[in-house]
């Protein structure tokens, strides 16, 4: 049976989340500096966390022979999110419409669904996509009443998909005109991620009786796993909370070795990129980019806000560890970070604009998808787009 999660609920599930204590809730966002530790004492009951350090790698590629020429495959998007794929069918999120679309095999798109109730306004509408075979489509989508996660049961036939009815999963997300998350990704652990933001309210991501500004993780069926070690249990009993202190992620992918990774948009000064481990408190509102608390998890790497904005990430798997590559939107590139050496890392595209998605095919090409339809982009001739990339050395 799927479970709602609605706010009442939300509320006595978070009771226990308690325990992990609050921080910086009634004082204004700091404006933090990556060199100097702030000298605050840790929450009471807070768990003590150091920062992740990435994998070892021996010697990674060199990035900047790793991908190919991009291919276009569509042009004219309107406002793409979210690119999934079925098998090896592609599927992709319109924000603005609430359509889902179906790649064709002349790089044309079919509508297979709009998506009832979706309601656009800023940085909200349709956004993420996951797919699992045995359970079918999961969709992130902003309502009238708050963002949600829906299941739909899907089919194939003679090329076409459909979906069904749908389930739902959670619903009464925070929701804003900004900092909606919206990720949407199945874990090699065989279960459902979730990226909630903190829909412009800051407080949320330390708030123990909100979703806001964390990420979540349930079975494939919507229920909530029971509280237990990693890779069946969550840390809490009765919460779907698997990290917290988020202000936007926005990207979720894992390695081979099953690290997880996500990207996170920051306030003013530095976006990040996380190594995500059960439990951990990832600092924001409290800590923006590296603050060097053991209570708080450091991110693995940093950008300023203006070279970055990170979306979507995929993780290429090489025999010498793992490469992050990371969709950034104000940065305007595709970034490749070393998991092994996150200061060795290249823009391996710099001239498409807006970069909202990336993601891995099955046949091991990375796809992406532009985004300067948006509302904040400049479009170009054909924007947005649709492109393929094969990637060399996997």
């Amino acid at each position: 049976m799927n479970t709602r999660l609605t706010p009442a609920l939300a509320t006595v599930a978070f009771s226990v989340v308690a325990l992990l204590g609050a921080c910086g809730t009634d004082t204004p966002v700091p404006t933090p500096t990556a060199s100097t530790p702030r000298s605050s004492t840790p929450p009471e009951n807070s768990p003590s966390s150091t920062s992740s350090t990435p994998p070892e790698s021996a010697e990674t590629p060199d990035l900047s022979e790793v991908l190919g020429s991009p291919e276009v495959v569509a042009r004219d998007l309107k406002a793409p999110w979210s690119i999934v794929f079925v098998g090896e069918t592609l599927l992709m999120s319109e924000r603005d419409t609430g359509r889902i679309l179906q790649l064709g095999v002349e790089g044309d798109f079919a509508s297979i669904a709009t998506i009832k109730g979706v309601q656009h306004g800023g940085e909200g509408g349709l956004l993420g996509l996951a797919y699992h075979e045995g359970y079918g489509l999961y969709v992130y989508s902003t309502t009238a009443n708050g963002n949600r996660v829906e299941l739909y049961p899907l089919t194939q036939a003679d090329g076409a998909i459909t979906l069904g009815s749908p389930s739902t999963i959670v619903e009464n997300l925070p929701f804003a005109g900004f900092h909606n998350g919206g990720r949407l990704a199945i874990g090699p652990d065989e279960h459902l991620y979730v990226s909630v933001g903190d829909a412009g309210n800051p407080e949320h991501a330390q708030d123990p009786a909100s979703l806001g500004g964390k990420i979540l993780r349930f079975s494939l069926d919507g229920s909530i796993p029971a509280q237990g070690p990693a890779p069946d249990g969550n840390p809490l009993e009765g919460s779907p909370v698997w990290s917290r202190g988020h202000r936007n992620v926005q990207g979720l992918a894992w390695a081979a070795d099953g690290t997880m990774y996500a990207s996170e948009f920051g306030q003013n000064t530095w976006d990040e990129l996380n190594v995500i481990e059960p439990g951990k408190n990832y600092g924001w509102p409290v800590i923006e980019g590296i603050g060097g608390e053991e209570w708080y998890v450091d991110p693995i790497a940093q950008w300023g806000t203006d070279e970055a904005s990170p979306s979507g990430i995929a993780v290429l798997d090489f025999a010498a560890g793992p490469v992050v590559a990371m969709a950034n939107l104000r940065g305007q590139s595709l970034r490749l970070v070393d998991g092994g050496d996150p200061e060795a890392q290249t823009l391996a595209i710099d001239d498409l604009g807006r970069i909202r998605d990336a993601v891995l095919a099955p046949d091991g090409a990375l796809w992406i998808i532009t985004n300067n339809t948006d509302g904040r982009g400049s479009p170009r001739s054909g924007d947005d787009k649709l492109l393929r990339i094969t990637v060399q050395g996997q």
